[in-house]
């Protein structure tokens, strides 16, 4: 292994390949390191989705009322497991506590500020390395099947718009003229114009590596074992030997909180929304955008290798096994939502996990004088802000000071 460089990035997930992109871009010498292969773990399995218009945070202060359900429901769209609760309790005090008026408000800015910055920074980055029919920018929509859904989607058109979210009302003749096969009992819903979806995100990723290659990036497939943080240097024992760099931009999902305490001495509240996915493969040219359903709580994303039904949220941590019947509750949910029912011969299941802090909101900041870089806690909107993220951390890189919503130390 080469065991010298100017910035070793941790983690090769869409964060981490994107900042490695960026960074070998500045003329910087840049490696990238990570147990799995590139884009293995969360970023393989996201639901695709450029989610621009997601501005405000997953939790509201009605999941106090849905708290005896996240505990009993094993199916339910937000589920606690019970035995995850002790660990999880102060982790959820914090949550509570950012539902508050003024930390909300600075959550629903810090994500707007990103979330705007993110299509163009795709658009620049997917044209730069010549992939950029990779994203489908035909927008998305979120529809709702009960009449009285429409008083609650006009609220949060209102709120989206004073946000500064494009977005448009569907009646139901709109909404199946563009999407003619879902069922006709659909009443409409709201459509995001500046939205799109990647038609597959684990090919993205891969295109990105490609690129990151081709700018002399190298990678490497090994576990770090520890870390110490020098005058001049990072090193990393890994399991395959030391390795030293000047710099290390942690990016490592929802698995960056030990390390970003071990190297730096910062604890962060980091925990995980394990994600689901059932993905369709005979589902090809069913759905011309991304639709997600209002009262089901789910998103429906056409991939190149068919259709993906993705969403729930699971709070269970990161060491016990997937629950795929989660996975399968998808299919499920999709019932009825189609004049024909979707065909699930060969669905494959899947589970990731999201890197979530309370706030909502992901560090992109830098420790230890500028040796160590940091990017990670993006929960649902990794592959959304990656791009974005990237162009901050390059901006880091060079001297400027870290986005004030962002800073690690607000915690």
């Amino acid at each position: 292994m080469p065991n010298t460089s100017d910035i070793l990035v941790i983690g090769a997930g869409i964060i981490g390949v994107t900042c490695a992109l960026e960074l070998a871009r500045q003329g910087l010498k840049v490696q990238v390191l990570d147990r799995q292969a590139p884009g293995r773990g969360a970023s393989f399995g996201n639901a695709g989705h450029l989610a621009t218009e997601q501005v405000f945070p997953i939790a509201d202060l009605s999941i106090l009322k849905r708290l005896p359900a996240m505990l009993l429901d094993p199916m339910g769209p937000l589920r606690l497991d019970w035995r995850y609760l002790p660990r999880a309790l102060p982790w959820f005090t914090r949550l509570l506590l950012n539902l508050r008026p003024a930390p909300f408000a600075g959550t629903v800015e810090g994500l707007r500020q990103l979330n705007q910055a993110s299509l163009p920074a795709w658009q620049r980055m997917l044209a730069s390395i010549g992939h950029s029919e990779l994203l489908h920018l035909q927008g998305s929509l979120l529809m709702y099947e009960k009449p009285e859904s429409h008083t609650a989607l006009q609220a949060l058109q209102q709120r989206m718009r004073q946000q500064q979210v494009a977005v448009e009302q569907w009646r139901a003749d709109q909404l199946h003229r563009a999407a003619p096969e879902l069922d006709r009992r659909a009443q409409g819903g709201l459509f995001f114009p500046e939205t799109g979806h990647f038609i597959d995100p684990y090919t993205t990723l891969l295109a990105v590596v490609e690129a990151a290659r081709q700018a002399g990036v190298g990678f490497i497939q090994s576990e770090v074992l520890a870390g110490q943080v020098l005058a001049d240097s990072v090193t990393l024992q890994t399991a395959q030997g030391q390795l030293s760099s000047r710099r290390v931009l942690i990016a490592t999902g929802a698995h960056s909180a030990s390390l970003v305490k071990s190297l730096t001495g910062v604890q962060v509240p980091l925990d995980t929304e394990r994600g689901y996915h059932l993905m369709l493969p005979n589902e090809t040219g069913r759905l011309p955008f991304a639709v997600t359903s209002f009262e089901r709580r789910f998103i429906m994303t056409p991939m190149a290798g068919g259709l993906r039904l993705a969403g729930t949220v699971e709070f269970a941590g990161l060491e016990r096994p997937p629950n795929h019947e989660r996975a399968w509750q998808l299919l499920r949910l999709s019932q009825g939502l189609f004049e024909q029912a979707l065909d699930a011969e060969g669905a494959t299941p899947w589970m990731g996990f999201r890197p979530s802090l309370p706030d909502s909101l992901p560090v992109i900041d830098q420790a230890c004088g500028g040796r160590v870089l940091l990017a990670f806690g993006h929960q649902h909107l990794g592959l959304t802000q990656a791009a974005a993220t990237a162009e901050l951390v390059g901006a880091l890189a060079a001297g400027r000071p870290a986005p004030e919503r962002f800073r690690v130390d607000r915690f």
